[in-house]
């Protein structure tokens, strides 16, 4: 799990799968579909739209906390909260072909979910945002300095997406904390024209990695 991740969001514009929509045509291959408050039939019908939409672009479809939905439509994986299912029952419920991804804001909470077999973390927020309830404390640029730093001395490899009211202005400074990508929302839908904004960010989160590789 590296570069961008799309994490949909319904606004007055956009509904969720036309976000989806957006940024793929965008060039994005990464997609989480969180439907918050959503009845359950209503995630799974948009899921096995989105799924169809994915597979068109050949990109991986997340489903934000539904486990049984992720296996139903056969996605790449499931996003965990902390007040979501345990990540070791729904690996006993997925097996290792899927890729589950749990939610972070401090060091312990990252080898909290690396003992339980992860494979990547969401960690943030980076600043205050409005599309997310009962926010953890904001981390900061230096929140993430100060994390990964931490990881890298106790021998913590997982890949890490930084989260949380990013704007791509924030984009190179993240990426130089050594952070493995960026999940976004409302910076793509709210722009101007979000197809272009999205790629504007491929563009630009695969020329940081490509100038880390060469650096490294």
């Amino acid at each position: 799990m590296n570069g961008l991740l799309f994490i949909t969001h319904q606004t007055e514009k956009y509904d969720y799968l036309q976000s989806v929509e957006i940024a793929l045509k965008g060039g994005c291959r990464q997609i989480q579909l969180r439907m918050k408050d959503a009845f359950v039939m209503e995630v799974e019908k948009v899921a096995q739209r989105a799924k169809a939409l994915c597979d068109e672009y050949e990109a991986a479809l997340y489903i934000d906390d539904h486990v049984g939905i992720c296996r139903k439509v056969k996605a790449a994986g499931v996003h965990l909260g902390e007040l979501d299912m345990p990540i070791p029952e729904a690996r006993s419920i997925l097996g290792d072909e899927y890729i589950i991804g749990g939610t972070a804001n401090t060091l312990e909470d990252i080898e909290r979910l690396c003992k339980q077999g992860a494979d990547y973390i969401g960690l943030g927020p980076f600043r205050f945002t409005t599309t997310k309830k009962n926010l953890s404390p904001v981390l900061g640029l230096g929140g993430y300095r100060n994390l990964i730093k931490q990881c890298r001395e106790n021998d913590i490899n997982i890949p890490i997406l930084a989260i949380g009211g990013i704007t791509v202005n924030d984009i190179p400074a993240l990426m130089q904390t050594g952070i493995s990508g960026i999940a976004l929302s409302s910076t793509i839908l709210n722009a101007g024209n979000p197809i272009e904004e999205t790629r504007k960010i491929v563009e630009r989160l695969k020329m940081k990695s490509e100038e880390r590789r060469i650096r490294n």
